[in-house]
């Protein structure tokens, strides 16, 4: 789940986490007397969308009267914000955070995430902030500093310390460094306490007035710890998300929607991808990523059914299970009930295999829906079935 930056803000401060002042607006008159009540003679108009790169799209406007508040805010609330992460349809801007402007002498970056192969938390840092993190891994990797922490202990102070001190060796006043290691710690404290997936400061500046602050924050939670955080799930921003992504969510189904034409249902994460591979090798689009998990019933084959064909994009649908857990004719049972249940009007491919594939394949073959729910033996002949389906 993903929240605002000024959400993010707020509960880093609760971690000591220094961030500047700031309010947030919904109206042009509400960012004035955010400016008004901040003081000052420069402020900041940031939109607050659930997107990276607002500033390149025009959606971050330094400030340097009220009446440039004005109009900075006039052009920016309400606009269909397009960024490289939003895709060519943008983002409208509901909401502006109005914060504080400073003098900024230097840029750097922070980050934390879950690293799958090391098992543990990963810190990054980067005398190079403000840009993609993945521009500064392609181009300059050697700018890049990693610790790994060890989740039984949590990150230690030599750790942190080495990270500021590998910055002061880039530039970083030597002052800052137990000021920034400082930071780091408190980061990780919230990252953990907060059960995130992600945690990025970009940029984190250091001013001309000797202050070290996340002048940015991005600020992403596990979906699976939602339940440990009721204070977390109000803050979410349903106009920012995708209606399907949510009511699949609340079905406790793993979706994301896409922008091709064939719907996709598959058990596992790994086996979803391969599918849409295969879609896309043999010419076609896939519709959306979900993943029914392990109890492929007909009453979650139904609720996939409905999320799916709520996308008027779909043409057919493509369902790729594997019977490891759930076997194969249970599975087919359900997808033939749901199928009469739904009511379905498009065609259907299926490919199950695994514990009793033999009689899942009879229960498909046999379920009277004709060309409409057809099986396919391997992946690829499904991929290829779907495609032409597709076509019409």
């Amino acid at each position: 789940m993903k929240i605002h930056e000024y959400q993010a803000k707020q509960i880093l401060s609760r971690y000591n986490v220094p961030v500047p002042k700031g309010k947030v607006a919904a109206t042009v008159d509400e960012a004035m007397a955010a400016a008004q009540a901040l003081g000052g003679s420069v402020w900041v108009v940031k939109a607050q969308i659930h997107a990276g790169g607002r500033g390149k799209g025009g959606g971050v406007k330094v400030s340097k009267s009220l009446d440039e508040v004005k109009a900075n805010a006039q052009q920016i609330l309400g606009m269909q914000l397009v960024t490289h992460q939003t895709g060519p349809q943008g983002q409208k801007v509901r909401k502006v955070l109005v914060e504080e402007g400073m003098d900024i002498r230097k840029e750097l970056y922070l980050s934390m995430l879950v690293d799958r192969d090391t098992q543990s938390v990963v810190v990054l840092a980067s005398t190079e902030g403000g840009m993609d993190i993945e521009e500064v891994a392609a181009k300059t990797p050697e700018l890049i500093l990693r610790e790994a922490v060890d989740a039984t202990v949590g990150i230690l102070p030599f750790q942190a310390l080495r990270l500021a001190k590998g910055l002061r060796a880039r530039e970083v006043n030597p002052e800052l460094v137990r000021p920034l290691a400082g930071m780091i710690g408190n980061l990780y404290r919230a990252f953990v306490a907060e059960d995130c997936s992600l945690l990025e400061i970009n940029p984190l500046v250091l001013t001309g007035d000797g202050r070290a602050l996340a002048l940015d924050a991005k600020v992403n939670f596990d979906d699976s710890a939602l339940f440990r955080h009721k204070d977390s799930v109000a803050l979410r921003d349903l106009d920012e998300e995708e209606p399907l992504e949510i009511e699949a969510s609340n079905a406790e189904l793993n979706y994301i929607k896409l922008d091709g034409n064939i719907g996709c249902m598959v058990n596992g994460a790994g086996l979803a991808m391969g599918t849409m591979d295969i879609i896309k090798h043999e010419g076609g689009e896939p519709a959306n990523f979900l993943d029914v998990g392990g109890g492929a019933n007909q009453e979650r084959v139904a609720k996939a059914f409905r999320i799916i064909t709520a996308d008027p994009n779909v043409k057919c649908i493509l369902i790729n299970i594997f019977g490891g857990i759930v076997r194969c004719d249970v599975v087919a049972d359900g997808v033939v009930a749901a199928f009469k249940t739904v009511g379905l009007k498009i065609p259907v491919v299926v490919r199950l295999e695994g514990t009793n594939a033999e009689e899942a394949r009879d229960i498909i073959n046999n379920s009277g829906m004709g060309k409409q729910l057809q099986m396919a033996t391997s992946l690829h002949e499904a991929a290829r079935m779907s495609v032409a389906a597709a076509r019409g």
